[in-house]
């Protein structure tokens, strides 16, 4: 075989033959193909995982942030603020709050309270997005590591803090989605929020214990100052608190909570908020907490500061109520409700000393011994009803040596002690109702002036039994003045001035005679004061005896129960029905005899009203306890009516007064009411009323059935006073404790004090009317009278021969109580007929239940 080869380059050429013997060449493997497989299998889990945990993230995230709350709420931010109620001088009389909360704004909040916040909370607070990461890595950590069974440290920023009170709830739990959806809202609130924005709203609503939410509340819950006199030291502990308010109560764990104050100290430190030396002398400060003494009520205003409460309520609702930041100006007279409360305690105090024995010890203490009863005498609880001039007290010997405490503590914080002596009178008292141990608890009162000395003379006190109310109001303009509602409001809430429905007994027969007066009936008109008797109802004078021919003077004056029947019956009990309905003195009654002579259902404030439109000439006096309600911004939202005026833009016109009083009656004819109810003060029923005044005065006694209610109304020509005294539980408050006897001094006493600040004043006599003294038969008196009446005349009012002064058991109207108004006779004459004081239920024929005030059937006494 020879070689061919390429002259050229001298290669030798291809065999053609060669490359068709040759086999087909092996195909080469590629390199790392398993490796590259396992990589690419690996990076194929990874973009699924990173697609599927993208899906779960964008899913979780969307389930996060999708019920989270919007923030536009912290950008129209109004805190829950405390309502306050003022009395009429701007005193601060009550707050109103289910929470206890001062707002305070931004610019208004000392320095260094936001740095000790800020340094004990959140040191990055003006660095951080609303989330500090650091802080978060660092609190993990930190868990980690702790033993199990501790609570995780926090991590949370202000912001943070802010999120979670305000828009997902204070309720604290320790879930991971909850701290995600925290941070979340956190950046989203400093998105939209200025940071001394979100530090105005952390430092007044963050709860601080003690009952107090926000910095100010607490500053006052734990210091008794306000926010802008705290030192130092006090600014620390309030920092110390928002980490555990229960934890660091001053009053339970002092030495924890004064710890915890040193460690804000020194955060202060780092944070450049204070100097080493301001920490150090902050530290050496002990902490004392002072008592806080929440202002108001006004000594004696609990029963006006509830009654205006539940009216804020009525009116505006609950939440605005309590929680809108309401300022509320009432009528309350400060003096004149202070001497109503001493009064009424005064008369019922007397009542309870006439009537009643020493009811005995309220508790009893072992140790009697200088030094330990003491400190017995501290934890023992002193009985609901104890009036704050009295204290409670143990008996140290026989011979009635009495130790209290006085409130106040010494240095080494013990309780002040003092000793004193009961006096002879009060001892023979105590040992004529129950006997007396050494050791027994007992109510007294200290003699002395500020109640403090020692070894001075005491006297027993005990709580009446017995309740009493009193209401005093502006004749012009229906402003309560005074309001008290019995005689502790601690000890029950019940207010009888305004929901106890008792029956007034004989007040009511002015709102009967005001009747007649608008009929055109003179005063000086005589009607029969003789025996009359129906059924089970026996209606009689206090006095058991009969005048026979009785002017109406006469028979007012004398409150002379048979004049006032058929004085009732004569002009309709419609009428009397209407007349009673029209003064606000009911809004529904029976129109039969019994309630001509109070047998109805009525309380002091109605009442209080009702005479104050007759004092007012007629017109109708609605008593008012708010003057007008401003909101949290000092817009007036509400007035009363009397401040209803005219040219009150013009500054160049006097505003005048626009009067809209409906009229009740003419005021010649409440003019000859007031005028006759004059002669009852001075020479009737209510002479004791009047005794030591001068000023002109005008009024009438009522006594229920039995006894069990007295009161005395009565009026000057510029206050009406209704003073009442009963048993909760209707009882007898003795034989001959009438309303003159009983209620007329408390109403004469109160009425000097209201004396002392008003100018002396006379009614006015209105046109048309004259004033003439006559002979009534029974004495002289001065009487108003209309165009056409001639004084001391008579007329003949039921035509020549009639007898129709005579009643029978038709007249007194009882079987008429169920049925319709309709039914009942209009006017100008008696009640229309029917048979005994029975009525039908369906076919069994029952008779008519007692009211809760006595007997429907019998009516007033005096």
């Amino acid at each position: 075989m020879s070689l061919q080869f390429d002259n050229a380059e001298k290669k030798p050429l291809p065999d053609p033959g060669l490359e068709k013997r040759r086999s087909p060449p092996l195909l080469r493997r590629p390199r790392f193909r398993m490796w590259r497989r396992l990589v690419g299998g690996v990076l194929g889990v990874v973009l699924l995982g990173v697609i599927g945990g993208g899906s779960v993230f964008i899913v979780g995230y969307e389930k996060l942030v999708g019920d989270l709350p919007t923030v536009d709420g912290l950008k129209n931010y109004q805190p829950q603020v405390m309502s306050r109620i003022y009395a009429s001088d701007d005193q601060l009389m009550a707050e109103l709050a289910a929470e206890r909360r001062i707002f305070v704004p931004y610019y208004a909040i000392p320095d260094r309270v936001k740095q000790a916040f800020i340094s004990a909370e959140d040191q990055k607070f003006y660095s951080h997005n609303g989330v500090d990461p650091l802080a978060i890595i660092r609190a993990g950590l930190t868990d980690l590591t702790m033993s199990h069974g501790k609570r995780p440290i926090g991590a949370s920023t202000i912001t943070q803090q802010v999120s979670r009170i305000m828009l997902l709830g204070s309720v604290q739990t320790l879930s991971v989605t909850r701290k995600i959806r925290e941070a979340l809202l956190a950046m989203r609130v400093e998105q939209s929020l200025p940071k001394e924005r979100i530090l105005e709203i952390y430092l007044n609503e963050i709860y601080l214990g003690n009952g107090a939410y926000g910095i100010a509340a607490a500053s006052e819950a734990y210091f008794n100052k306000p926010l802008n006199q705290l030192d130092n030291a006090e600014v620390a502990f309030l920092a110390a608190l928002p980490k555990s308010p229960a934890n660091y109560n001053p009053y339970r764990y002092p030495d924890v909570a004064r710890g915890r104050r040193n460690w804000v100290l020194e955060r202060m430190v780092e944070t450049g908020a204070l100097s080493r030396k301001e920490a150090d002398e902050a530290k050496a400060e002990p902490l004392v907490p002072k008592v806080f003494i929440r202002p108001g009520p006004v000594g004696g205003s609990e029963w006006f500061a509830e009654a205006v409460r539940r009216e804020l309520i009525e009116r505006f609702g609950k939440d605005k109520a309590m929680e809108g930041g309401l300022i509320a100006h009432t009528s309350m007279d400060p003096k004149l409700q202070a001497s109503a409360t001493a009064l009424l305690h005064e008369g019922l105090i007397n009542y309870d000393r006439r009537h009643n024995r020493w009811h005995g010890p309220v508790g009893h203490i072992q140790d009697v011994e200088e030094g330990s009863w003491q400190k017995e005498l501290r934890l023992a609880k002193a009985p609901s009803g104890l009036l704050y001039q009295w204290r409670l007290g143990v008996i140290l010997t026989n011979k009635g040596k009495v130790g209290w405490l006085d409130g106040r503590t010494n240095r080494r914080m013990e309780p002040i002690s003092h000793t004193g002596m009961l006096t002879a009178k009060d001892l023979g008292w105590m040992r004529n109702g129950h006997a007396f141990h050494v050791g027994d608890l007992v109510m007294v009162e200290p003699q002395s002036s500020d109640g403090r000395q020692s070894d001075e003379r005491v006297t027993i006190q005990q709580i009446p039994t017995v309740e009493g109310a009193l209401v005093s109001v502006d004749v012009h303009t229906g402003r309560v003045l005074a309001l008290v509602g019995g005689w502790s409001f601690d000890a029950s809430q019940f207010n009888r001035a305004t929901q106890a429905l008792r029956q007034p007994g004989s007040s009511f027969k002015p709102i009967v005679y005001l009747t007649a007066m608008e009929q055109n009936i003179s005063p000086s008109q005589k009607f029969e004061d003789a025996p009359f008797s129906s059924g089970d109802w026996h209606p009689s004078n206090y006095e058991k005896d009969f005048w026979g021919s009785t002017t109406l003077h006469d028979a007012l004056r004398g409150s002379r129960n048979l004049v006032t029947i058929r004085l009732a019956a004569h002009v309709g009990m419609s009428n009397v029905a209407k007349m009673a309905i029209a003064l606000h003195e009911v809004d529904s009654m029976p129109k039969v005899l019994p309630a001509a002579l109070g047998a109805v259902e009525t309380t002091v404030l109605r009442e209080a009203g009702a005479y104050a439109s007759i004092a007012a000439q007629g017109k109708v006096v609605v008593p008012s306890l708010v003057d007008y309600v401003q909101d949290r911004d000092g817009q007036v939202i509400w007035h009363s009516s009397f401040f209803e005026g005219k040219d009150l833009d013009n500054p160049s016109i006097y505003p005048q007064r626009v009067d809209k009083r409906e009229e009740a009656a003419t005021p010649q004819s409440a003019f000859q009411i007031i005028t006759m109810m004059e002669d009852v003060i001075k020479r009737g029923t209510g002479r004791r009323a009047g005794e030591g005044i001068t000023q002109p005065i005008a009024g009438k006694t009522g006594t229920s059935q039995n006894f069990n209610d007295a009161w005395f109304a009565g009026f000057s020509p510029d206050v009406v006073t209704i003073v009442w005294m009963g048993f909760d539980k209707p009882q007898s408050l003795g034989k001959n404790e009438t309303g003159g006897v009983v209620a007329g001094p408390i109403w004469n006493k109160f009425m000097k004090e209201v004396f002392q600040t008003l100018p002396a004043t006379r009614f006015v006599i209105p046109s048309g009317i004259t004033l003439a003294q006559y002979n009534t038969g029974r004495g002289i008196a001065t009487d108003a009278f209309k165009p056409g009446q001639k004084p001391g005349a008579s007329a003949n009012l039921w035509g020549k021969g009639s007898d129709s002064q005579k009643l029978s058991a038709s007249d007194t109207g009882a079987e008429n109580l169920p049925l319709s108004e309709s039914d009942m006779e209009s006017g100008g004459g008696a009640v229309s007929s029917g048979g005994a004081s029975s009525y039908e239920t369906g076919r069994k024929k029952t008779v008519d239940a007692p009211s809760a005030g006595g007997d429907i059937g019998m009516g007033g006494l005096y």
